[in-house]
């Protein structure tokens, strides 16, 4: 309001200068070098004008100040960017799966973020780290959110899996062709197929598919201090529809709502309720509730898996590939208030989904990278070599039943 109100001003000033001042031809005679008298109407022009730009000036400094000290204000509250010691220091592991755990420890290192491990049969959650960041922070959800736009927009008849659309030029390196289908836009995050898809979905499709989803809503029942997050009652004012498609603008998503999300495309539509048990009475008597159920969206996961398995093996999440397990994944990059987010969001295995990994970095700079999906591939690694020990562990013959020991 108040830059409007000084524009207005200066446009005003402008006009009445304008209209008081001579012009040219009697304001001054030909090749005269004389300076205007002081108080006259060209020496007030010009005193208005130099007013108004220290007033914008002052003005620019103010809002660079103030969005520094926005930033410093989240930075000190969800910690600071790059790097921060032990991202799990202060967590409440109570309940939690102990080696999945230390498996997204030990992948996450020193790194500000979070990673969060959810069943995505059951909606169990079985860790997180950095519950302060995971559970009360809700950010842009970058690319991530193209998934929900595919599902809509393949339910909705927009597109079908063979439909091809117009992607940005570097996808004729890649494909050989900047036209493309719905798989590799998810591949390869194309900003402009999603851009398209948006709009001709229209904000109140997109409205209506992220609430079905559950954005904009607790994925917890009863976790104390969750975020809601938002979902915009608009579009975007710059970019529309299409930029919140594609970059997820004016959205603010918790790693928890991501987790809901993507189990219940890992599970076939299915959106359960995270639950979060943390003492022994409550492991015990845990029974998984079903939010509700994606019927029209079912159909079409399968398609969407396609996109999320293929970033996988060859396009922006391949540092999560591991060889003994199929992993489906997709990344989400961008930047909020200064400060550069790195999504992953995946599962593993098609048959039957066993695990949800999201991880979420925050920090300056391009320092990540693509380490979101490399820190996932890591407690994906850790968990697949945890099963194997122990189903070796149960093969295993006990020593008294074989012949020749004694039972002690």
């Amino acid at each position: 309001m108040k830059n409007t109100t000084l524009a207005l001003a200066f446009a005003a000033s402008i006009a009445l200068a304008c209209t008081l001042a001579p012009s040219p031809a009697t304001a001054f005679s030909a090749g005269t070098t004389t300076k205007p008298a002081p108080g006259s109407v060209a020496n007030s022009h010009k005193r208005i004008v130099h007013l108004h730009r220290r007033v914008a000036t002052r003005n620019r400094r103010q809002r660079i100040i103030a969005h520094r000290r926005q930033v410093a204000r989240s930075l000190a509250y969800y910690g600071g960017p790059g790097w921060m010691g032990d991202p799990g220091a202060g967590d409440d592991i109570a309940g939690e799966d102990l080696a999945i755990r230390q498996s997204a420890l030990s992948a996450l290192g020193t790194l500000n973020g979070s990673v969060v491990v959810v069943d995505p049969n059951t909606g169990r959650i079985l860790s997180i780290v950095n519950q302060k960041l995971a559970l009360t922070g809700a950010f842009t959800p970058c690319s991530t959110f193209k998934t929900v736009v595919a599902t809509a927009g393949l339910e909705e008849g927009i597109i079908s899996p063979e439909t091809r659309l117009r992607a940005e030029p570097r996808f004729l390196s890649y494909f050989g062709t900047t036209r493309i289908n719905v798989a590799q836009a998810l591949a390869e995050s194309s900003n402009e197929f999603f851009a398209k898809v948006g709009q001709m979905l229209g904000f109140p499709r997109v409205t209506e598919w992220a609430k079905r989803f559950g954005l904009g809503e607790r994925a917890g029942l009863d976790i104390p201090g969750e975020s809601p997050g938002v979902f915009p009652a608009a579009p975007p004012r710059v970019g529309g529809v299409g930029l919140l498609t594609s970059f997820g603008e004016d959205i603010e998503m918790t790693p928890l709502q991501l987790a809901s999300i993507v189990s219940a495309i890992a599970n076939g539509g299915t959106l359960y309720y995270l639950q979060y048990p943390r003492t022994p009475a409550e492991i015990a008597d845990f029974q998984p509730r079903v939010r509700r159920e994606l019927t029209k969206a079912a159909p079409y996961l399968p398609d969407v898996k396609q996109g999320m398995a293929a970033s996988v093996l060859y396009g922006t999440s391949r540092l999560a590939f591991q060889p003994d397990e199929q992993i489906f994944g997709k990344t989400g990059t961008c930047s909020e208030n200064g400060t550069h987010l790195r999504w992953f969001a995946s599962f593993s295995s098609e048959q039957k989904p066993d695990r949800v990994v999201v991880v979420l970095l925050r920090g300056e700079g391009s320092m990540f990278g693509l380490h979101a999906p490399e820190i996932a591939g890591k407690v994906y690694r850790e968990m697949i070599a945890n099963a194997k020990a122990d189903n070796q562990a149960r093969n295993l013959v006990p020593a008294s039943t074989l012949p020749g020991t004694v039972a002690w």
